[in-house]
């Protein structure tokens, strides 16, 4: 399992979907966005992880929009993904932690994908 805050969350994505890199359990994201940088090549072939993001509306340094396209471009590419915005700044939501906790349990306690 990756998963991180603003750029605890791009180093997930990095970390997890890197080319060669072995799969996690799963991604949790929280107000990041999917990095784009030289040199980065991500791997978004099937089987994906689940993956896990929460965004604050009213995020000023890691606007929503950010968290938004990160989850269409998992799900074009197939990826099990709980998406969720909430009414807060760059922060994360303790309401959508709590929902975390049984989406970590199956996530950890799903067969590892080849």
């Amino acid at each position: 399992m990756l998963g991180g805050f603003s750029q605890g969350s791009m180093m997930g994505y990095a970390l997890g979907l890197g080319v060669g890199r072995p799969r996690p359990a799963g991604i949790v994201a929280l107000s990041g966005f999917f990095p784009e940088v030289e040199g980065l090549e991500v791997d978004l072939t099937p089987p994906l992880p689940p993956i896990a993001i929460g965004h604050g509306v009213y995020d000023p340094i890691i606007g929503v929009e950010w968290g938004r396209r990160a989850r269409e471009r998992l799900e074009e590419a197939g990826a099990d993904v709980l998406y969720r915005e909430y009414p807060l700044p760059h922060a994360v939501d303790p309401g959508f932690l709590v929902e975390l906790r049984p989406w970590l349990r199956s996530a950890v306690s799903t067969p590892t994908r080849p």
